[in-house]
């Protein structure tokens, strides 16, 4: 598989699949422009080289249809602000009017195609619609990890039509960074997975216990194993139907040698309330009206004392209600835990990410994942369709 530094870029049409998939408040203004940053060195070095860029992404879920509210517009303003250059904004993904712009295109320009998704064509992989994005193309670049997990027309479909394809610098790194994690590991390698359901971390947890050495558990999905050691769980939200994986998987983890923690102190509530009364609750001693809010102190404790004796750190998911602040200091203490480790620090997952902003951490952090989705794929020992069609 080749990168974008092994090409030879001037004079030449890129087609370029960015993940530049930013959220916007009421007004339509992005809130944060992370994604956008990321992209920077794969979109500055093809144009630095001399590279023709058309450049793709998606904004949202516009369904196949055009979504006036999820137009590039604010994407493209953004960008030029950033690179200094003019960018130009393409009415649509294909047609007439869009093959005359890259025609038009000279050597250090930038054309953006209008939101992929207004076209039914690019979720389904549609052959025609991909032919299409792949006219008068002579290189594909896909730097969008974001959706390497999809196979759309424009990061799988594309792939047939372009002989020269390459991926960018923010692949790149996340496939460097998370082959360091888990390829050959520096010892003992740490692995946190948070988040509401049990259900959606199996496959990561059996699969990453075969390299790591402590699995740390915290959120929602901590209260299934609560419930698979018949403790009492009150209204917390868990998975019954899951009781007996849980149970295996703690037996499989101890069969390979990875020690799996769960917390031992809870914050619970009676209500989903940001301004509930609370209380610091045993994991044994939750009421029958009570729920499971968020990891309690002494885990906090706890967990943050592995993580200072860890080399490699891997962190999935928060460990409470993170969009109410009273359930969200153990998810900040987490933060506050990597920033002080001495070791690789990897974090990956859309709420993850949230708590680093919201404690102004991104940047005291080795990496972090620009996408959820696909670094879960990644945990769970599975290939990511638009990385193999690069091969």
């Amino acid at each position: 598989m080749k990168f974008i530094d092994q090409v030879e870029l001037k004079g030449k049409t890129v087609f370029l699949r960015s993940d530049l998939n930013v959220p916007l408040d009421d007004d339509l203004n992005i809130t944060d422009d992370n994604r956008i940053k990321a992209s920077l060195p794969t979109i500055e070095h093809i144009l630095n080289k001399g590279g023709k860029l058309v450049l793709s992404c998606h904004l949202g879920r516009p369904g196949g249809k055009a979504v006036k509210e999820l137009s590039l517009k604010p994407v493209a303003s953004r960008l030029e602000e950033l690179i200094g250059k003019k960018v130009n904004l393409a009415p649509e993904c294909i047609g007439p009017e869009v093959d005359r712009l890259k025609s038009e295109l000279t050597q250090g320009e930038i054309l953006l195609l209008e939101n992929i998704r207004f076209e039914a064509g690019e979720t389904k992989n549609d052959p025609s619609f991909a032919k299409e994005l792949s006219k008068d193309i002579d290189i594909f670049v896909n730097d969008a990890f974001g959706t390497a997990h999809r196979s759309h027309a424009s990061t799988v479909g594309i792939v047939e039509h372009v002989e020269t394809k390459a991926g960018g610098f923010t692949l790149k790194d996340e496939i460097e960074y998370f082959d360091k994690c888990f390829k050959n590991p520096s010892s003992p390698l740490v692995a946190i997975f948070g988040g509401a359901k049990v259900s959606s971390k199996l496959g990561a947890i059996l699969n990453v216990a075969k390299r790591a050495d402590v699995i740390l558990i915290g959120g929602a999905m901590a209260n299934t194993f609560f419930a698979a050691k018949g403790l009492g769980v009150g209204k917390s939200l868990h998975e019954p139907e899951l009781l007996a994986q849980a149970r295996e998987t703690e037996e499989e983890l101890k069969r390979q040698g990875c020690e799996l923690v769960i917390p031992s102190d809870l914050i619970v509530a009676k209500e989903f309330s940001e301004s509930a009364e609370t209380r610091v609750s045993p994991i044994d001693q939750i009421a029958e009206d009570e729920m499971a809010m968020d990891i309690g102190p002494d885990t906090l404790s706890h967990y943050s004392k592995i993580i200072d004796t860890a080399s490699t750190v891997v962190w999935n998911g928060p460990m409470g209600v993170l969009e109410m602040d009273p359930f969200a200091q153990g998810t900040f203490g987490i933060v506050d835990a990597l920033c002080k480790a001495k070791a690789l620090t990897v974090v990956g997952g859309g709420d993850t990410d949230l708590a680093l902003h919201k404690k102004h951490a991104f940047d005291k952090v080795d990496y972090v994942s620009t996408g959820g989705g696909a670094f879960l794929v990644l945990l769970e020992g599975k290939t990511l369709s638009a990385v193999e069609a690069l091969k």
